[in-house]
């Protein structure tokens, strides 16, 4: 399929079933810079949610989805595919931070999730090195744990959070890493502990020395975000898969079959540094 075949039938399509991909996939597909071969491969993989919320809207294409499009149409942009999920007690704020993240926005109201919702985002870790992160929002309330469990097994790597304004949810941290221990095994799960809603620091239940200090206790390590200022969230994600990155480079974490934590990415021939992707961007054929 040509890139102007692609366009033309994204928006009749995307008139049928909006919730199919996400708003980037579909600013992809308009663009016409994904062939048709490669589009078919990663419909299930481009999906934002297992259960998109009707009514929901529909946010800008963000920077990486632009991204995408700077290189060849069958070329692989990422290294590595890795796995991770965000836990912690409901109202936490898990939901928000992740669309913050992939989506670059906040909502003011934001449902309870049911069982665990979807998303994923390319994190350029280093020039030209590119890794996909497939994100699952797990719920926090104990009806579900029986569902959520089931995905800390194949998972590399996750955010566990609490909000600083409720010092019950910084009690229960202990609680959750003990069941990730128990539902994770043979294998090892990389968490960064992230004291959440940062912004509103005048109804602080937890310092930040105590948070601190009970990360550096699990070996974790420790950060303070808001979703709706934007305060570091690229960050929490970013630098939790470089460490996972470090770990693989290493050898310490290693692709395994029958474990989705880690997959290994279609990788071109040559991985461009930044300033060839963008000049590449140049000789795009959309």
């Amino acid at each position: 399929m040509r890139g102007a075949d692609a366009a033309a039938i994204s928006s009749p399509l995307r008139a049928q079933h909006p919730s199919l991909l996400s708003p980037c996939a579909w600013a992809y597909l308009a663009s016409g810079c994904q062939a048709h071969d490669a589009l078919v491969a990663n419909l299930d993989q481009d999906r934002v949610a297992l259960r998109p919320r009707p009514g929901a809207p529909i946010s800008p294409p963000t920077a990486w989805a632009k991204e995408t499009c700077r290189a060849p149409a069958m070329e692989a942009i990422w290294l590595y595919q890795f796995r991770l999920i965000v836990i912690g007690d409901s109202t936490v704020g898990k939901s928000c931070l992740i669309r913050r993240f992939t989506e670059g926005r906040f909502a003011q109201v934001s449902d309870p999730t049911v069982g665990v919702d979807f998303f994923s985002r390319l994190v350029e870790i280093e020039p030209g090195k590119r890794i996909k992160l497939q994100i699952w929002d797990t719920a926090g309330q104990e009806r579900f744990r029986s569902i959520t469990r089931a995905y800390y097994r194949n998972s590399v790597g996750g955010l566990l959070l609490f909000d600083i304004t409720n010092r019950r949810s910084f009690q229960n941290v202990h609680e959750w890493l003990e069941e990730t221990k128990v539902h994770v095994q043979p294998y090892q799960i990389v968490f960064v502990l992230v004291g959440h809603k940062c912004d509103l620091d005048t109804q602080r239940q937890v310092t930040r020395h105590e948070a601190e200090k009970l990360a550096a206790a699990y070996g974790m390590k420790y950060i303070e975000t808001s979703a709706r200022d934007a305060i570091n969230v690229e960050k929490a994600f970013t630098d939790l898969t470089r460490d996972i990155y470090e770990l693989v480079k290493r050898g310490d974490i290693t692709i395994q079959e029958g474990w989705e934590g880690v997959k290994s990415g279609f990788v071109p021939n040559v991985v461009h540094s930044s300033e060839e992707v963008v000049k590449s961007e140049r000789r795009c054929l959309c």
